[in-house]
């Protein structure tokens, strides 16, 4: 493959997999800027998502059970509430449960994948990112919460600020989430999916399908390093993953995917690592990878005579009753936000090499 063919097919990876995340990464910019702005310290405390207990936690996992948003669509809002004092349990919570598991992906595992697998499924789906938080809040370091948040409040307190209108508190938000935010994610964001890219372009396509197309080869290791090269969104993974079992993988392959598939994605990782920590993104990886090894070595224990239920019948009426729940955007919105996230990253870019080469601050 010559060098030209090669970067052609990388930068159409990189804008197919951008495409199915960026419309959703711009509406939640906008929800960031009005989370960062007027979800104040004292509420997230005293939702206990500012803080250590269970309670929080929990409830930032039935919230993000609730929205079908891919992985990198969580990303401007998970980090909004870190930047705004939420704690990291909390956060990795929702940036885990959001993905992973939503109303539409339910119904679909029920009618694609049979019950037994989707109720294994939706048990792990909850459960997942429960432990996940626990294990963040127990083992992070500097990272458990972002101070400067916390100093801002106790500067606040002292000045007594008066609080400004609802108005300017919105432009307020509005311009944080577009300049500050989007600059600081864009540029991660772009970055993941060139990377996932040449890793497409690098392993193709042809040899994971030979790879899945032989079932008795299939491991939960072998599966959880395909879903590392695949980008998966927060839908579209359970046909495809009920294709896979429906030609004679085991259980076990489709739970430890449906888990690590949509959980895990270079962008996702680079930004966590980059925005939040090191050990943030040691912690939420490895607790991803080790859950779905163990969800799915327990699926093939609990199912060892699982037959596949997939059928047209199934399969028609699922999809069409998720096509009910399931928002798609036209493809021009999705370029032309696409186009504007890429703008973010090369701005962020020029501001780094103004940064490098001439000693300038970056905004």
């Amino acid at each position: 493959m010559s060098l030209p063919v090669f970067l052609r097919d990388v930068l159409l990876s990189a804008i197919s997999m951008l495409n199915s995340a960026s419309v959703w990464m711009i509406f939640s910019f906008f929800a960031a800027g009005i989370i960062h702005e007027f979800v104040s310290l004292e509420r997230m405390q005293r939702f206990a998502i500012g803080s250590r207990k269970f309670s929080g936690i929990l409830g930032m996992t039935l919230l993000g059970a609730c929205l079908p948003i891919c992985s990198c669509g969580t990303i401007p809002l998970g980090i909004s509430m870190y930047y705004s004092g939420a704690y990291l349990g909390p956060v990795l919570t929702f940036m885990t449960s959001t993905p992973m598991i939503n109303p539409i992906a339910v119904i679909l595992a029920y009618g694609l994948l049979g019950k037994e697998i989707a109720t294994i499924y939706v048990l792990t789906g909850l459960l997942g990112p429960l432990l996940i938080g626990m294990i963040a809040n127990r083992f992070a370091g500097e990272e458990l919460y972002y101070r400067p948040a916390y100093e801002k409040k106790a500067k606040k307190l002292f000045l007594e600020e008066e609080k400004p209108s609802l108005f300017v508190r919105f432009r307020e938000g509005l311009r944080w989430a577009f300049t500050e935010l989007s600059l600081a994610i864009s540029k991660y964001t772009v970055s993941g999916m060139l990377i996932a890219g040449v890793l497409f372009t690098v392993v193709p396509q042809g040899a994971i399908q030979r790879y899945l197309g032989s079932p008795g080869m299939i491991s939960l290791l072998g599966i959880t390093a395909v879903a590392a090269l695949m980008y998966v969104c927060a839908v579209g993974h359970i046909p495809f993953i009920a294709a896979v079992v429906a030609s004679g993988a085991a259980p076990g392959v489709a739970v430890t995917f449906l888990m690590a598939g949509c959980a895990t994605n270079i962008a996702e990782l680079l930004t966590i690592g980059r925005c939040i920590g090191k050990r943030a993104v040691i912690l939420y990886s490895l607790s991803v990878i080790l859950l779905s090894e163990i969800a799915g070595y327990a699926a093939n224990r609990l199912l060892p005579n699982f037959k596949p239920v997939l059928n047209y019948d199934r399969t028609s009426h699922s999809i069409q009753s998720a096509n009910r729940l399931l928002l798609i955007f036209p493809s021009w919105l999705q370029y032309l936000c696409s186009a504007l996230l890429f703008g973010y990253a090369l701005f962020s870019l020029w501001l780094w090499l103004k940064k490098w080469l001439f000693g300038e601050k970056e905004g």
